[in-house]
């Protein structure tokens, strides 16, 4: 029995838990380990891995559920959105690539064949790398981000066509009316498969399986989508990783999509780190060593490139300043479909062995450097915008309307454009109380405009755009971004204008709290520690605990953990529940067959029959509190009733009949 694949694997996967450990501790990004992990068992260096074909079959895998899980993240309707950063952005991205990096080649003797065809292979960009990244940074919907997995979806799209050009370079007879005709037509069975399967297939296949409450066979059936769409695309010429996409924006439209996406991160995780560990494995250091100053200027030649072309796409798209630095960076390196187009093209003998070894050195090198490059992409932005630059360039061609902030007091200030910042403006537009939205995402703050928001667009690390929110005479500030060293630099700004606001903060992590709370912040609430303190206190409601036994068990539960920050901050928080045991506060709607409609207060008898008191009431989005004896029901209305557990309970129904 041949054991060599196991073997591999066990060695793959104890050098990668070793530098994914090591890596992790130093805050280096894990990528940089598993391509070092590849150079160090390839062949070219120890040789350790005996089946690299294996190797690169798992790698496979790891692509087509990366993309797959991405094409999740994503529905038709995001896609179509971001159309113009796709085929607009991706074209022109693409074809300037192509066009210089092809005539400086030309410049160096090389034929024109071979100069546009190393012209495709570095304008393609790391779908891989990059989206990992954004996902892990939680940028993907960012306006910088939309652009750039608009412009990595062209670029997937077009390597078909690139495909079918590359034999041509090669001097091959081949029938291109005919390709093409038939491109056209696999083209138009594919988006007819896309929009049945998105609108009315996966839905209803995937909620026939949730209903048989089978979890095993519904990640099965999920699996099964995912390879055999990937599998057919292949089939019909394309990656498999492209088919992997389609198959998850199918799925994405089905209320059943997050369930699954949670399911298989693990297993996405697992597999991409063979991949990245297979492309180290290409790479030879002999040649590497003997050609090092010749594969440094053109990793810096071609970081360069890319990095001017994306942005001066991200520019003709109208991106800010700011926005187009983060594009460029992020388009930056050389992509892992560029390894597929570079075996055609030594193949076709287009390229020669020594700039076959060259590409695979300056993509390997590209694709290292990519995690440090992006994530200094903001400081690298700030620090230009201290040049005197043109106001039309940092403002972008399409700059948004400034609005007129009236000269609040006493306001809220919401900084952030996740959805937590946006449903507490909701909230606070609902019960008219005055804020002001901070929002750095010109495209979020357009359509919130638009809304009737009050929204200012802008970097909240800079003092003028906390100053046009009025930052100084708030009274609350709430910052809702999950970035560490930002929100201490956010925090500290606010501070500077203004020393008495309460500065509400929400972080990722439980071990922020005590840094953020020595910056200024009044309270600070750790996403993962809340969420999880609010599962346990549904699980206790839900075994008819007693509210105060509840109560008392949370309060313990956050004095352990931050409650010594708090006690700092003065942060105390009062409960009734503390001083009268088991009593509450419920809203309750007056339903459309409640046998309350049309009776007064006085009528209803709520404290005499069952121990009730009517504390509000909310009609027509108008609160009146203590409302009299004389007031009368009406359907809509929204009762606040304050009273023991079980008393609510009885009078529920009086409300629902």
């Amino acid at each position: 029995m041949e054991l060599s694949v196991l073997k591999d694997i066990v060695i793959i996967f104890a050098l990668s838990s070793f530098v994914n450990y090591l890596f992790t501790r130093i805050k280096v990004p894990t990528i940089i380990g598993y391509l070092l992990t590849g150079i160090l068992v390839g062949p070219k260096l120890m040789g350790i891995i005996k089946a690299p074909q294996e190797i690169e079959l798992m790698a496979e895998i790891g692509v087509v559920l990366l993309l797959f899980m991405i094409g999740m993240e994503f529905s038709l309707n995001h896609l179509f959105r971001i159309r113009r950063r796709v085929f607009l952005g991706g074209f022109l991205q693409l074809s300037l690539t192509t066009l210089v990096t092809a005539l400086l080649a030309h410049a160096y003797d090389l034929d024109w064949k071979a100069s546009v065809f190393i012209g495709f292979l570095t304008a393609l960009s790391s779908t891989a790398i990059v989206l990992k990244i954004l996902q892990d940074r939680s940028e993907i919907t960012s306006n910088y981000g939309r652009t750039v997995l608009g412009i990595l979806i062209f670029q997937d799209v077009v390597l078909v066509p690139l495909m079918l050009f590359t034999p041509f370079l090669g001097g091959a007879e081949i029938d291109y009316s005919g390709q093409l005709v038939l491109l056209a037509i696999k083209s138009v069975i594919i988006i007819g498969f896309l929009y049945v399967g998105n609108r009315w297939l996966m839905p209803k296949l995937l909620h026939k399986i949730a209903m048989t409450r089978n979890q095993e066979l519904f990640m099965m059936i999920v699996l099964l989508i995912c390879l055999a769409v990937a599998l057919a695309t292949y089939q019909m010429g394309m990656p498999l990783a492209f088919g992997a996409f389609l198959a998850g924006l199918m799925i994405s439209e089905s209320e059943y999509s997050h369930d699954a996406f949670g399911n298989l991160i693990t297993f996405r995780d697992t597999f991409t780190s063979f991949f990245f560990v297979s492309i180290g494995m290409l790479l030879d250091l002999g040649f590497v060593a003997e050609h090092a100053v010749i594969i440094l200027l053109t990793v810096i030649a071609v970081v360069f490139l890319k990095l001017i072309v994306g942005v001066l796409t991200a520019f003709l798209l109208g991106h800010t300043f700011k926005g187009t630095i983060l594009v460029g960076v992020a388009l930056s390196q050389v992509g892992e479909f560029s390894f597929i187009l570079a075996k055609m093209g030594k193949d076709y003998s287009i390229l020669d062995n020594y700039f076959y070894q060259l590409f695979l050195a300056v993509a390997i090198i590209t694709m290292s450097l990519s995690p440090f490059m992006i994530q200094l992409g903001s400081s690298i932005a700030n620090l230009l915008l201290k040049l005197p630059i043109p106001k039309r360039m940092i403002e972008g061609l399409f700059p948004l309307k400034q609005i007129e902030i009236p000269d609040l007091r006493n306001h809220l200030v919401l900084i952030g454009k996740d959805s937590r910042a946006q449903n507490l403006s909701k909230m606070a537009k609902f019960y008219n109380l005055p804020y002001v939205s901070i929002v750095f995402d010109p495209e979020i703050a357009r359509q919130r405009q638009e809304k009737g928001e009050t929204v200012v667009y802008g970097d909240a690390f800079n003092i003028p755009i906390l100053q046009k929110a009025h930052v100084e005479n708030a009274h609350i500030v709430v910052i809702s971004i999950g970035k560490l060293d930002v929100l201490k630099v956010i925090i500290d700004k606010v501070r500077q204008l203004n020393k008495h606001a309460a500065i509400v903060v929400r972080t990722r992590h439980i071990e922020d709290i005590e840094a953020l709370y020595k910056i200024g912040a009044t309270q600070v609430i750790p996403e993962e520690f809340e969420t999880a303190i609010d599962l346990f206190e549904r699980v206790m409601a839900n075994f008819l605990l007693p509210r105060k036994d509840i109560d008392i068990a949370i309060d313990q539960i956050r004095s352990d953990h931050y409650g010594i920050f708090m006690e700092e901050n003065g942060n105390t928080r009062y409960n009734i529940s503390k001083d009268i045991p088991d009593v509450e506060i419920i809203p309750m709607e007056v339903m459309s067959q409640s046998p309350i409609i049309g009776k007064t207060l006085a009528e209803s008898q709520l404290r005499q029959a069952y121990g009730i008191t009517l504390v509000a009431v909310k009609r027509d989005h108008k609160v009146m509190d203590h409302p009299k004896p004389s007031m009368v029901f009406q359907e809509g209305d929204v009762a606040y009733l304050l009273g023991k557990t079980e008393q609510i309970s009885k009078v529920s129904e009086l409300f629902s009949l």
